[in-house]
């Protein structure tokens, strides 16, 4: 029984974290598909540079909504039976549920099905799942994202530091305050998967390519139907 509710809990997170918000806002509220601009991505910073602050801040909150409402749906599947047994060793199974379920949700922002499996960079959704499983690593990192970016101009380098910031926190926090540590393993793979979407931004740093904040998106160069089918 427990193991169907896990498989569910991973398949909802999933299923909530590919709704492509950036896309479908994009598209209703400025009328332009963000995915032909920019870095072809679906989160808020494209939708920042291609339909404004208050669209973009629209897009980041439910992005990050995604991630949280994926591990409270993971809670709620599991049962609140997990949630009064941790002096018995249980206390893993809800937690370990969690963490799936926003990983889930994380993979779904960044392979959406229903964009043939594109989509964003996973960053605010993997925040709205440390949001939902640990609030002051979330808040921290959060800071640290916002510091990161601001001083810098790079969104890239404030995501990246965010993400990093939000597992060195949890360490210390796991280690003397016995925080659980399947949230350490969360924020582990975490930054690690916004460290590997961000590759593309890396070698733009290295290379002084990178777009910085504020910087209007341009638009992209994709290939036509009729070219692609030649191609194929």
């Amino acid at each position: 029984m427990i193991i169907a509710k896990i498989v569910a809990v991973v398949v909802i997170g999933y299923l909530l974290g590919s709704i492509p918000v950036g896309y479908l806002l994009g598209r209703r509220q400025a009328k332009v598909d963000v995915r032909r601009y920019g870095s072809g991505r679906t989160g808020a910073t494209n939708v920042l540079r291609t339909a404004g602050r208050k669209l973009a801040l629209l897009v980041a909150v439910l992005d990050i909504s995604k991630g949280a409402l994926a591990v409270v749906v993971a809670g709620l599947i599991i049962g609140g039976d997990y949630l009064l047994v941790g002096d018995s060793g249980l206390w893993w199974v809800l937690a370990s549920a969690q963490v799936m379920a926003a990983l889930a949700a994380v993979a779904g922002h960044i392979w959406s099905p229903f964009l043939k499996f594109k989509g964003g960079r996973g960053v605010a959704t993997f925040f709205g799942g440390l949001v939902a499983l640990c609030p002051v690593a979330a808040l921290f990192g959060g800071e640290v994202l916002i510091i990161g970016a601001g001083l810098t101009r790079f969104v890239s380098i404030g995501s990246i530091a965010g993400a990093v910031g939000s597992y060195a926190i949890l360490v210390p926090l796991t280690i003397l305050n016995g925080f659980p540590v399947e949230y350490l393993f969360y924020a582990l793979v975490g930054a690690i998967i916004i460290l590997v979407m961000h590759r593309d931004n890396i070698r733009r740093l290295i290379s002084g390519k990178e777009r910085r904040l504020g910087e209007k998106a341009e638009e992209r160069t994709l290939p036509s139907p009729d070219s692609t089918k030649g191609a194929k």
